[in-house]
């Protein structure tokens, strides 16, 4: 399900669109302007993940809404246009537009087009940087760097793994079993001293943090922090 802004002026149109993009399931907002498309963007800019927007509409044309609605915001882009000019063409794909149809169109052509950009630009997307952050201690998961009171930590792989797995699990008793089948997985040979041993690794390696690593007494670990 995507959640689509249709933009043409006219009505006619968009509520065809509607009604079949409605039914393939998807969440339809309708605008009759680019101005009207523009102002929702400034409203709420990550409202919608792709625009359906027509070149030829009064007050503000498709091109100037969408060369607007970039600034604000990173939206998939489809054109719509009664014309097919190549000139229309190459200024929408240098605004950034991701596909352009040309009227008349089916609403399920329009469809189809709509899920083969956004299968596109789930591919590419690049993944959302997270973070992690606890009184002096910074874990950025994207990068795997840990930072302790702004100096970056020295950790092994494994550290890395274990620390992560603890941190997405935080506040949570995690047993022995859960932790070495999740960090070093079903296959591992060693004992509950790997594990001891890491930890012990891991605490030296977080200095004053490495109180946020709580030791559950016959059952396992457990990452506490509060109000992270």
């Amino acid at each position: 399900m995507y959640r689509i802004l249709f933009v043409d002026d006219e009505a006619k149109i968009r509520l065809l669109i509607r009604k079949y993009a409605e039914f393939e399931g998807h969440e339809v907002t309708e605008a009759e302007n680019g101005m009207e498309a523009v102002r929702l963007f400034r409203r709420t800019p990550d409202a919608f993940d792709i625009v359906i927007m027509d070149v030829m509409m009064p007050e503000l044309d498709g091109f100037s809404a969408v060369a607007e609605i970039k600034k604000i915001a990173s939206p998939a882009v489809i054109m719509l246009s009664a014309r097919g000019e190549e000139y229309d063409k190459i200024h929408g794909f240098e605004l950034g537009v991701d596909d352009y149809v040309v009227k008349p169109f089916s609403p399920k052509e329009l469809m189809m087009r709509v899920a083969a950009v956004m299968s596109r630009v789930q591919r590419t997307a690049i993944p959302k940087h997270e973070l992690f952050r606890a009184e002096g201690l910074t874990i950025d998961f994207t990068g795997r760097i840990v930072t302790v009171d702004g100096v970056r930590a020295d950790l092994s792989p494994k550290e890395y793994d274990l620390l992560f797995y603890m941190v997405n699990n935080r506040n949570i008793a995690l047993t022995r079993e859960m932790l070495i089948t999740n960090v070093w997985g079903y296959d591992f040979y060693g004992d509950d001293r790997t594990l001891d041993t890491h930890i012990k690794l891991l605490r030296r390696s977080l200095g004053p943090y490495s109180k946020f690593i709580v030791t559950l007494r016959g059952v396992g670990y457990r990452f506490e922090t509060h109000g992270a």
